[in-house]
Parts: C-alpha cells; sequence; structure tokens
C-alpha cells in the first residue's frame, strides 16, 4: 500500500468546513502527512459579481475575490489554531473557477494521496441540478477519497437507514 504524504481537504466554507477541517488535520497527523486546504471560488460567483457590475453597481470582481479569499483566509486561520496541527504542514491554495476542474487540477498537479471532503458545499441547489462537487471528484479523482460526516449528518443517516431497514 502507498503510504500517504499529501492530503488535500477541499473547502467551500460551509456550515461543515470546520469538522471537515478538523478531520482531514487529524488524518494527516495519523499519517504524518502535509495538509493542503484547497478552496475554490466558483467563477459563476465572480460572473454574477461583474454582471451587477455591469448595471451600474458598486461592486467589482477583483474586489469580491479578494474579499472571499480575506475572509476564507480569516475562518482558516482560526481552524489552524484551533486544530493543533502544526501549521508548518499546512498549505493554502485558493483558486478562481469551476470547483470540479480546479480540485482535479490540484490533486494532479500537487500529486494528492487522499481527499477529504464534505458530501455538501454550500447549497442543496446545485446538487439537484448538476449533482455535487462531492460526487463528481468521488468518481473522477485519481486520488483515494474519504467522505466526512458531520455527526448531526451521520446520526440523521443513521435513523434513516435504521427506518429503511425496519419497514
Amino acid at each position: 500500500m502507498k503510504s500517504v504524504k499529501k492530503v488535500l481537504v477541499a473547502l467551500a466554507f460551509s456550515e461543515y468546513a470546520k469538522g471537515t477541517f478538523n478531520f482531514a488535520a487529524q488524518f494527516a497527523q495519523c499519517t504524518d502527512a502535509e495538509l493542503i486546504v484547497a478552496s475554490v471560488i466558483n467563477s459563476r460567483d465572480v460572473e454574477s459579481v461583474q454582471t451587477i457590475s455591469a448595471m451600474g453597481y458598486e461592486v467589482d470582481g477583483s474586489h469580491y475575490i479578494q474579499n472571499i479569499k480575506d475572509e476564507r483566509r480569516r475562518t482558516l486561520d482560526t481552524f489552524i489554531a484551533e486544530s493543533g496541527y502544526p501549521p508548518e504542514k499546512i498549505r493554502c491554495l485558493f483558486f478562481v473557477g469551476n470547483p470540479i476542474e480546479e480540485l482535479l487540477k490540484a490533486i494532479l498537479d500537487q500529486d494528492i494521496d487522499v481527499v477529504v471532503m464534505g458530501p455538501k458545499g454550500r447549497t442543496d441547489l446545485e446538487h439537484i441540478l448538476v449533482g455535487s462537487v462531492a460526487e463528481k471528484i468521488f468518481r473522477r479523482s485519481p486520488a483515494t477519497i474519504i467522505s466526512y460526516r458531520e455527526e448531526k449528518v451521520a446520526e440523521r443517516l443513521r435513523r434513516r437507514i435504521e427506518r429503511r431497514l425496519k419497514g
């Protein structure tokens, strides 16, 4: 079995981000791996901001991107400080683009061994329309994927399975 040297955690900074990060940090610590945090700012969001700007509103895409990066970096710094994982073994990558394409490129470019991600990003709507990023990464990634389950979600899934088994 190939040893795990690089763990990538994909964060959309949803309500599950902290749990996903903490799980990835614990996993990376167990394998003494480098932890790489990847966050993708969806280019569709940037295009929406640029459309609004073209209508005369006081917003622009480059400031939007920088504000999102700054906000995510502050949140991530808190996660890192609280995790106890050595900050020198963590790298953070921010991308702008299609989340699926950017994550797959990062997996190849960074020679990732294991990817940790949650089953849900920021909304349920995208999953209904086109399928989730997690699903597509799971099907296409050359790296092993670990799908993190936050405890409340895991409990809800346990109850759903138990109901189905009973009847």
